[in-house]
Protein backbone atom coordinates (compact mmCIF):
# COMPACT_ATOMS: atom_id res chain seq x y z
CA UNK A 1 0.00 0.00 0.00
CA UNK A 2 1.18 3.63 -0.62
CA UNK A 3 -0.32 6.65 0.58
CA UNK A 4 1.08 9.68 -1.04
CA UNK A 5 1.67 13.02 0.01
CA UNK A 6 -0.43 16.03 -0.71
CA UNK A 7 0.63 16.01 -4.58
CA UNK A 8 -1.50 12.80 -4.93
CA UNK A 9 -1.38 10.10 -7.04
CA UNK A 10 -0.79 11.29 -10.16
CA UNK A 11 2.65 11.98 -9.66
CA UNK A 12 5.07 10.59 -12.30
CA UNK A 13 7.59 9.89 -9.50
CA UNK A 14 5.17 7.78 -7.59
CA UNK A 15 4.22 5.79 -10.50
CA UNK A 16 7.45 5.08 -11.45
CA UNK A 17 8.01 3.50 -7.96
CA UNK A 18 4.87 1.77 -8.42
CA UNK A 19 6.78 -0.26 -11.01
CA UNK A 20 9.93 -0.92 -9.38
CA UNK A 21 7.69 -2.42 -6.54
CA UNK A 22 5.44 -4.75 -9.12
CA UNK A 23 8.90 -5.25 -10.70
CA UNK A 24 9.90 -6.78 -7.47
CA UNK A 25 7.09 -8.80 -7.02
CA UNK A 26 4.33 -6.80 -4.94
CA UNK A 27 0.96 -6.20 -6.06
CA UNK A 28 0.32 -2.70 -6.65
CA UNK A 29 -3.38 -3.39 -8.55
CA UNK A 30 -4.94 -1.45 -5.89
CA UNK A 31 -2.69 2.02 -5.64
CA UNK A 32 -4.64 3.82 -7.70
CA UNK A 33 -8.38 3.54 -6.24
CA UNK A 34 -6.81 4.26 -3.02
CA UNK A 35 -5.00 6.96 -3.78
CA UNK A 36 -7.90 8.69 -5.34
CA UNK A 37 -9.77 8.11 -1.84
CA UNK A 38 -6.90 9.95 -0.54
CA UNK A 39 -6.60 12.39 -2.28
CA UNK A 40 -10.61 13.83 -2.29
CA UNK A 41 -10.33 12.56 1.90
CA UNK A 42 -7.13 15.71 1.55
CA UNK A 43 -8.96 17.97 -0.09
CA UNK A 44 -12.08 17.74 1.81
CA UNK A 45 -10.33 17.83 5.04
CA UNK A 46 -8.63 20.93 4.08
CA UNK A 47 -11.67 22.64 3.23
CA UNK A 48 -13.40 21.62 6.35
CA UNK A 49 -10.87 22.48 8.84
CA UNK A 50 -7.58 23.88 7.30
CA UNK A 51 -5.57 21.10 8.67
CA UNK A 52 -5.22 17.37 8.29
CA UNK A 53 -7.01 14.80 10.23
CA UNK A 54 -4.88 11.51 10.20
CA UNK A 55 -7.25 9.36 11.97
CA UNK A 56 -9.70 9.85 9.10
CA UNK A 57 -6.93 8.91 6.29
CA UNK A 58 -6.37 5.63 9.01
CA UNK A 59 -9.98 4.71 8.91
CA UNK A 60 -10.37 5.19 5.03
CA UNK A 61 -7.55 3.18 4.57
CA UNK A 62 -8.97 0.54 6.53
CA UNK A 63 -11.89 -1.00 4.12
CA UNK A 64 -8.53 -1.08 1.32
CA UNK A 65 -7.09 -3.04 3.95
CA UNK A 66 -9.96 -5.13 4.20
CA UNK A 67 -10.85 -5.94 0.73
CA UNK A 68 -7.13 -6.60 0.30
CA UNK A 69 -7.35 -9.42 2.72
CA UNK A 70 -10.52 -10.51 1.36
CA UNK A 71 -8.54 -11.19 -1.89
CA UNK A 72 -6.12 -13.67 0.03
CA UNK A 73 -3.72 -11.30 0.71
CA UNK A 74 -1.75 -12.04 3.86
CA UNK A 75 0.79 -9.63 4.49
CA UNK A 76 0.62 -5.93 3.60
CA UNK A 77 2.91 -3.45 3.89
CA UNK A 78 2.70 0.58 3.63
CA UNK A 79 4.79 3.24 2.75
CA UNK A 80 3.56 6.80 3.14
CA UNK A 81 5.16 9.97 2.23
CA UNK A 82 4.81 13.24 4.11
CA UNK A 83 1.23 13.33 4.88
CA UNK A 84 1.02 9.78 3.91
CA UNK A 85 3.49 8.84 6.05
CA UNK A 86 1.74 9.96 9.33
CA UNK A 87 -0.74 8.12 8.36
CA UNK A 88 1.42 4.78 7.67
CA UNK A 89 2.61 5.30 10.97
CA UNK A 90 -1.14 5.59 12.48
CA UNK A 91 -1.33 1.98 10.61
CA UNK A 92 1.56 0.64 12.09
CA UNK A 93 -0.42 1.08 15.21
CA UNK A 94 -2.27 -1.58 14.76
CA UNK A 95 -2.19 -5.29 13.32
CA UNK A 96 -3.82 -4.24 10.00
CA UNK A 97 -0.27 -4.39 8.41
CA UNK A 98 3.02 -6.00 9.01
CA UNK A 99 5.72 -3.44 8.36
CA UNK A 100 5.74 0.54 7.62
CA UNK A 101 8.31 2.80 5.73
CA UNK A 102 7.46 6.23 6.31
CA UNK A 103 9.52 8.47 3.63
CA UNK A 104 10.03 12.30 5.01
CA UNK A 105 7.63 12.20 6.93
CA UNK A 106 5.02 14.84 8.00
CA UNK A 107 5.29 16.14 11.75
CA UNK A 108 5.39 13.10 13.86
CA UNK A 109 5.09 13.03 17.76
CA UNK A 110 6.58 11.29 19.76
CA UNK A 111 3.68 9.54 21.28
CA UNK A 112 2.48 8.23 17.43
CA UNK A 113 5.49 6.52 17.58
CA UNK A 114 5.46 4.82 20.88
CA UNK A 115 2.03 3.42 19.86
CA UNK A 116 3.80 1.08 16.97
CA UNK A 117 3.35 -2.19 16.88
CA UNK A 118 4.63 -3.06 13.35
CA UNK A 119 8.35 -3.24 11.66
CA UNK A 120 9.17 0.24 10.73
CA UNK A 121 11.56 2.09 8.88
CA UNK A 122 11.66 5.87 8.66
CA UNK A 123 13.11 7.38 5.91
CA UNK A 124 14.46 11.69 6.60
CA UNK A 125 16.08 14.08 4.77
CA UNK A 126 19.22 16.38 6.32
CA UNK A 127 17.34 19.91 5.31
CA UNK A 128 13.62 18.95 6.14
CA UNK A 129 11.90 22.14 7.87
CA UNK A 130 8.46 19.56 8.02
CA UNK A 131 9.85 16.60 9.87
CA UNK A 132 13.67 17.73 10.61
CA UNK A 133 16.91 15.11 10.93
CA UNK A 134 15.99 14.63 15.28
CA UNK A 135 13.91 11.63 13.13
CA UNK A 136 17.03 9.76 15.13
CA UNK A 137 14.91 10.50 18.08
CA UNK A 138 12.08 8.05 16.72
CA UNK A 139 14.73 5.20 15.96
CA UNK A 140 15.63 5.07 19.95
CA UNK A 141 12.06 4.90 20.73
CA UNK A 142 11.65 1.95 18.36
CA UNK A 143 14.31 0.13 19.73
CA UNK A 144 13.53 -0.31 23.33
CA UNK A 145 10.68 -2.53 21.53
CA UNK A 146 12.34 -6.47 21.13
CA UNK A 147 9.38 -7.41 19.20
CA UNK A 148 9.63 -4.95 16.44
CA UNK A 149 12.83 -4.45 14.00
CA UNK A 150 12.84 -0.73 12.92
CA UNK A 151 15.39 1.14 11.28
CA UNK A 152 16.12 5.32 10.68
CA UNK A 153 18.09 6.53 7.77
CA UNK A 154 18.96 10.34 7.57
CA UNK A 155 19.60 11.13 3.89
CA UNK A 156 22.22 13.72 3.49
CA UNK A 157 22.02 16.92 1.02
CA UNK A 158 18.35 16.55 0.34
CA UNK A 159 15.02 18.44 1.52
CA UNK A 160 11.67 17.32 2.03
CA UNK A 161 10.21 15.58 -0.21
CA UNK A 162 13.00 14.15 -2.22
CA UNK A 163 11.58 10.62 -2.54
CA UNK A 164 8.64 11.89 -4.67
CA UNK A 165 9.36 15.43 -6.27
CA UNK A 166 13.22 15.05 -7.41
CA UNK A 167 14.55 16.53 -10.37
CA UNK A 168 15.37 13.46 -13.05
CA UNK A 169 17.60 15.71 -14.53
CA UNK A 170 19.89 15.68 -11.43
CA UNK A 171 21.76 12.69 -11.37
CA UNK A 172 22.71 13.37 -7.58
CA UNK A 173 18.73 13.83 -6.50
CA UNK A 174 17.81 10.56 -8.70
CA UNK A 175 20.69 8.69 -6.57
CA UNK A 176 19.32 9.70 -3.51
CA UNK A 177 15.49 9.30 -3.88
CA UNK A 178 16.50 5.57 -5.92
CA UNK A 179 18.69 4.72 -2.72
CA UNK A 180 15.35 5.31 -0.40
CA UNK A 181 13.41 3.53 -2.71
CA UNK A 182 15.94 0.49 -2.65
CA UNK A 183 15.70 0.91 1.05
CA UNK A 184 11.65 0.72 1.08
CA UNK A 185 11.77 -2.44 -0.97
CA UNK A 186 14.57 -4.13 1.00
CA UNK A 187 12.46 -3.40 3.92
CA UNK A 188 9.14 -4.93 2.62
CA UNK A 189 10.96 -7.74 0.69
CA UNK A 190 12.34 -8.81 4.85
CA UNK A 191 8.91 -8.16 6.18
CA UNK A 192 6.38 -8.86 4.28
CA UNK A 193 6.94 -11.11 1.21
Amino acid sequence: MSISDVFGYESQNLRKLADKVAAAGFSWWFLISFMVTLIILIILNLIESRGIKLIAGCEDAKPVLAALKSQGVSAIGAAGFCWGGNVAVKLAKSNDIKAAVILHPGQLKDEDIHEVKVHTAILGAEMDRVSPPELKQFGEILSVKSEIDSFVKIFPGVAHGWTMRYNAEDESAVKSAEEAHLDMLNWFIKYVK
